[in-house]
């Protein structure tokens, strides 16, 4: 997969959609999953990897990923917000009934479709996990088209865990090899303690029939590369999601650049012979 620009999803990126707060779903002590639906006029659909611009009035703006399932029938969109500033500490705090402005979506997706009829390895690192939410259950839903998928989350404490209660039941399913992992435990977890790069570094793979999804912080993602590559899976095959300060979304102002690519068009997901030597550059 080569750097993926696309404009289509823009073309109506100036454009600020009220949505509404109808669900409001505390992850941790300080992520929640919002669920919008549109007022009036309804955003395009997202594909996933993509993100919103989401607006607190009176506050700002910032780039979150959707991580809601892109094959609903509805028009809802969820979003998981972690505080981390002034503007994602206020859509955390939105009670149901609250008004949210929403631009997008922006930027390129994970490209679920091109690995079909092959095995899917996917790997998500603390708030990571939300961006491929998207990529599990788009493949849950039409489990048919692939062949194995393994899925691996990682969190720094048991009470970290995102969708908590969702990774229980994937974990009680044949569809799926689920693996968890903490950095820190904490009485009554019985799970693995350590990295995410040591369970996968445990998978026999198919390196020709595998395709690799790879989010969270950006040390981690290098490993987990690291990792695959010396599986024998091409970087080409090796989808990672690539995080900067996105503030038009639209390729405009040039705050998220990273060397050659802006991240809100060509990014945030990019093959990783495109990501490794950009990621060597510690100025980028």
């Amino acid at each position: 997969m080569s750097v993926d620009v696309r404009t289509d999803t823009t073309s109506r990126g100036d454009t600020m959609l009220p949505y509404r707060v109808v669900g409001r779903t505390p992850q941790t002590p300080d992520t929640v999953t919002l669920r919008l639906t549109p007022i009036h006029e309804v955003a395009p659909r997202f594909r996933p990897g993509q993100f919103m611009m989401l607006y607190s009035y009176g506050v700002g703006e910032i780039s979150i990923s959707v991580s809601g399932n892109p094959v609903a029938a509805d028009d809802v969109l969820e979003h998981t917000i972690r505080v981390v500033g002034a503007v994602s500490g206020a859509l955390y705090r939105a009670e149901i009934g609250a008004v949210i402005g929403v631009r997008g979506p922006f930027g390129t997706g994970w490209d679920l479709e091109s690995a079909i009829g092959g095995d899917l390895v996917i790997v998500g690192g603390g708030l990571g996990v939300a961006p491929l939410r998207p990529v599990l259950l788009g493949a849950l839903a039409a489990r048919e088209d692939y062949r194995r998928v393994v899925v691996i989350t990682g969190a720094r404490t048991p009470a970290d865990i995102l969708f908590r209660r969702e990774q229980e039941l994937w974990q009680s399913t044949d569809s799926i090899e689920l693996h968890q992992i903490v950095d820190h435990p904490t009485p009554g977890w019985t799970g693995r303690i350590g990295f995410v790069t040591e369970p996968l570094a445990q998978l026999n793979l198919e390196p020709a029939r595998t395709t690799a999804f790879v989010c969270g912080p950006e040390p981690m993602m290098r490993f987990c590369a690291r990792t695959l590559l010396n599986k024998d899976i091409a970087a080409s095959d090796i989808r990672v999601s690539l995080e900067r300060n996105m503030q038009c979304g639209v390729a405009r102002c040039g705050h998220c650049q990273l060397g050659p690519l802006l991240l809100c068009r060509d990014g945030p997901i990019v093959d990783y012979a495109v990501a490794e030597p950009l990621l060597a550059v510690e100025e980028l």
